[in-house]
């Protein structure tokens, strides 16, 4: 029997995205006006990420970056991306952001960034619920998208409730299947057989747009739109793909995309960008680096006719 609670989700091709064209500053413009973004990202053991996902956000076009790092890694990532201001913050033994410190010392700059993007590369999953469940408070409704580890502030810990049940302004989260049932608790085939379901479920359920990444990737908000993307291929599914995903819509964000569009927008061109790089390299090998060289074309190339 058909859900009659359920919309049908619209299907996200070159024809929907020229009828939905993304924020474009003026031709006089500065980077002020194309927004900034601010990532928080990496660890001792995966600061690579923090790099794929601050260069993300400046192939999508943003004015300005900052990136917020462990303190050990920061002087690595400042010499990376000379594009970037990059901030050190205080870190547990392991290598990992150390919870309330250093969420009150990023909270004082956040109001400076249009966009925040939390998670990539951030391993200690108890740490990072902490830190980011003490940085929400900074937050005062600005567009945050929780990526990797950082959407575990929405999942039950053992013996006690979430850190986050329901986000006060809706959030941005992109997990994989298994990520999902991992923060819902429910079967990974459970979601698998019915993705739409799972997605439109947290959704409503934390007030968040949630895109549920895959070979068919579907993006739900808390009011029971839906969007369907199918594309891409399995080269994309590559260390670090995550992470260029994450800092390409992060980048949208920042230029004043709504939270669905810009998730939407960045999941095509993802997508996109790999099938250019199938066509080049073949369907296996090629970085995720690449993939973020191919992203301002495809932009071009997506303007409304």
């Amino acid at each position: 029997m058909k859900d009659a609670t359920r919309a049908e989700p619209v299907l996200v091709d070159d024809a929907m995205l020229r009828q939905w064209p993304l924020p474009m500053p003026a031709a006089e413009g500065d980077k002020e006006e194309r927004g900034k973004v601010l990532v928080i990202a990496g660890s001792r053991e995966i600061a690579g990420a923090a790099i794929l996902s601050g260069i993300g956000v400046l192939r999508a076009g943003a004015g300005k970056l900052a990136i917020a790092t462990a303190e050990s890694v920061a002087p690595l990532l400042a010499q990376a991306i000379p594009e970037a201001r990059v901030i050190g913050l205080p870190e547990t033994k392991s290598g990992d952001l150390a919870g309330a410190a250093a969420a009150d010392r990023i909270g004082g700059i956040i109001g400076r960034y249009g966009a925040l993007l939390v998670g990539p590369g951030m391993q200690n999953e108890e740490a990072v619920c902490d830190f980011t469940a003490a940085l929400l408070p900074y937050l005062d409704g600005r567009p945050l998208l929780l990526d990797a580890s950082a959407m575990s502030v929405v999942r039950k810990q053992e013996g006690k409730p979430a850190c986050v049940s329901r986000f006060e302004s809706p959030a941005l989260l992109t997990p994989h299947a298994g990520e999902m049932a991992h923060l819902t608790g429910a079967d990974k085939q459970e979601v698998l057989d019915d993705p739409v379901r799972a997605a439109l479920d947290a959704a409503r359920r934390w007030n968040a747009v949630v895109a549920l990444k895959g070979a068919v990737t579907h993006i739900a908000a808390p009011d029971g739109r839906l969007w369907r993307h199918e594309g891409g291929n399995v080269g994309l599914a590559t260390s670090g793909s995550g992470d260029t995903l994450a800092g390409i819509i992060a980048g949208l964000m920042a230029r004043g995309a709504p939270l669905e569009q810009a998730c939407i927008w960045g999941v095509a061109l993802h997508a996109r960008a790999g099938e250019r790089l199938c066509r080049r390299h073949g369907p296996l090998g090629y970085l995720a680096r690449e993939i973020l060289d191919e992203i301002p074309a495809l932009m071009h190339g997506l303007r409304p006719q």
